[in-house]
């Protein structure tokens, strides 16, 4: 059917208007540019429509990004402070392990009694504790360090179970010289620690 064949009906019209701006003629023009203004309409509408949601978009994911640069700012201190720990407990156990697997010999421990002694120079009465089994060893091999220290002069070595292997306690009427390895590992801690 085109738009110029009459249709009939079955009643008469009642309350019919002439449209107004509604030419007479060259209605095909008149309904293709109506059509054309309402698709631009609609096209600019959805452009405002999407720009705004992009900008909205924008700004949220503008937040969101500075969100997580703060986290992580926050965070990277903290990842490097428990880092920096953690290997100098690694260290530190590792230095541990190697320490305590090395074999007692009377030379170590004559180079323990002589850096301990060293650090308590000028006094004259000077008693060196060592490990049971240590004090044994030097004994064995007839440690030149049992007779004493040219610096220091005469000691006086006991045995002692409260030292462990490897390590002294050197004791003079000023103090103690705590030379077990405990004490020098934990003393290391306490330095790197801090």
């Amino acid at each position: 059917m085109k738009w110029s064949d009459s249709i009939p009906f079955r009643q008469s019209l009642h309350d019919v208007r002439l449209l107004v701006q509604v030419p007479a003629q060259g209605w095909t023009d008149f309904l293709r540019d109506r059509e054309q203004a309402a698709y631009q309409r609609g096209q600019q509408d959805g452009e405002r429509a999407l720009t705004q949601q992009l900008l909205q978009q924008q700004g949220e994911t503008g937040e969101l990004q500075n969100g997580v640069l703060q986290s992580l700012t926050r965070a990277i201190p903290q990842v490097v402070r428990e880092t920096e720990n953690v290997l100098i407990q690694l260290a530190l156990d590792s230095a541990q392990k190697i320490v305590a697997g090395m074999p007692i010999t009377a030379e170590m421990i004559e180079a323990v009694v002589t850096e301990a002694v060293r650090q308590v120079e000028g006094s004259a009465e000077i008693t060196v504790q060592l490990h049971p089994e240590d004090f044994k060893l030097l004994r064995l091999h007839h440690s030149a360090v049992l007779t004493g220290l040219p610096e220091s002069g005469p000691l006086h070595f006991t045995g002692s179970s409260e030292v462990t292997r490897g390590g002294c306690l050197v004791q003079t009427r000023f103090g103690v010289i705590d030379a077990r390895r405990e004490t020098k590992l934990e003393h290391l801690r306490q330095t790197l620690s801090t």
